[in-house]
């Protein structure tokens, strides 16, 4: 019984080719050009034609398993992988954790055919591209530096969520840093700058989005003098910047940030496996993982400026006194500033009194207190509580006095 060859479009077009050869209706060399071929190749076409009949049109390597596909073994590993201690990686990261922690070396391509096969389905979908125009990068790292926070479940449920501040430069993508914190607050930004600062230097300017942490709110309250100076509230961040001499920018839409925002989709992506496969449970040990991974992050994503060099300018000698948290106050005539609930005396120092004066209160991170007059620094010490205070403290632990009874 002779076996059945089947055969595809291009070598049914070659038979009918040969055929028409055959009965003199065209010549071979026609017949090469009309195929795409040489001559030679035509000629063995024919003559292989002739010895083995149609099977001889056939590719020879059909029904072969090819010499450098993937083996069935190591197919099934991949599967098992991807739908265990891999699942929720997406196809490019899959890829490179199997080179780097399974010592299985295959193509993207090929991860992409085993998960559609085993009918293994991808972490997120895709949306449709919208058409825009994206902005060019600033030439030189240093010259814009795009900040922003983002709030997300990063441990999946394994601990509390958090909020990634980071910093990416907009010339190279780099992520000049980033840490998590329990919430988009004023220290973690104030802790983001100073370590740009101390690693690369102060940026020109900085790119932000609208929170309060940079612009305070219309609404924010101010003393008659300062509005009758015509002062503008401004946050503690973009008085730093200020400080600082760096640009503050603020961006009308997420658009505008691409680079941040196609950051966080990155690490929403990447890093939120990366976080899973340490087993990270906690802030710390979340910031810990973060820390290292950047540096391989950076390896893989950062890209060269369109000019050399850097536009990060040297810091001043006393760029770190900045890093504070600083409130105008008029001194009482006692002598003491009232600060919240916080009473400082101040001591004397280079006059006698500075009832009446103005000076600014720089409150540290860790809770202690400085007072500057002019730029000088005075000697304070907590002043007794106003009388309010020590009857409301001492309500429950100071009996009235009773007065003696009248003689009968």
């Amino acid at each position: 019984m002779e076996n059945k060859v089947t055969l595809n479009k291009k070598e049914q077009n070659r038979l009918m080719v040969i055929n028409k050869v055959e009965r003199g209706e065209i010549g071979a060399l026609e017949a090469a050009v009309v195929l795409g071929v040489s001559l030679r190749q035509f000629r063995r076409l024919v003559a292989g034609y002739k010895r083995g009949g149609v099977g001889a049109l056939a590719h020879g390597n059909r029904g072969r398993t090819p010499a450098n596909a993937t083996s069935e073994a190591v197919k099934q590993q991949v599967l098992e992988l991807a739908g265990s201690i891999y699942a929720g990686c997406n196809t490019q990261h899959f890829t490179e954790l199997l080179a780097e922690r399974e010592s299985v070396n295959v193509s993207r391509s090929t991860v992409r055919r085993f998960l559609i096969g085993g009918a293994v389905s991808r972490p997120r979908k895709r949306r449709a591209p919208k058409h825009r125009s994206r902005r060019e990068r600033y030439p030189q790292e240093g010259m814009l530096v795009q900040i922003d926070g983002s709030r997300h479940d990063w441990l999946e449920g394994r601990g509390p969520w958090m909020t990634l501040i980071g910093a990416i430069d907009d010339a190279t993508g780099i992520v000049l840093h980033a840490l998590f914190r329990e919430q988009e607050d004023t220290q973690g930004y104030f802790e983001l700058i100073k370590k740009i600062i101390s690693g690369h230097g102060m940026p020109m300017a900085v790119y932000h989005d609208g929170h309060a942490v940079f612009e305070a709110p219309e609404h924010e309250p101010m003393t008659l003098e300062e509005q009758l100076e015509g002062k503008k509230s401004i946050t503690q961040f973009s008085r730093l910047l200020k400080e600082l001499d760096v640009t503050s920018i603020r961006s009308r839409s997420p658009q505008a940030r691409g680079r941040v925002e196609r950051l966080w989709g990155t690490f929403q992506d990447r890093l939120v496996s990366e976080l899973r496969l340490a087993g990270a449970t906690t802030l710390t040990e979340a910031n810990e993982m973060l820390w290292r991974y950047l540096p391989a992050h950076n390896k893989k994503f950062a890209v060269p400026p369109a000019k050399p060099g850097d536009a990060f300018r040297k810091p001043t000698r006393d760029w770190r006194s900045h890093f504070c948290l600083k409130y105008q106050r008029t001194v009482g005539n006692d002598n003491v500033i009232r600060f919240g609930e916080h009473r400082l005396q101040i001591l004397p120092n280079d006059r006698y009194s500075y009832a009446r004066a103005k000076v600014e209160v720089r409150e540290s991170f860790d809770g202690s207190f400085t007072v500057y007059h002019s730029g000088h620094h005075l000697e304070t010490r907590p002043a007794p509580s106003d009388a309010p205070k020590l009857r409301k403290s001492g309500s429950n632990n100071v009996s009235p006095s009773v007065p003696p009874k009248p003689p009968s």
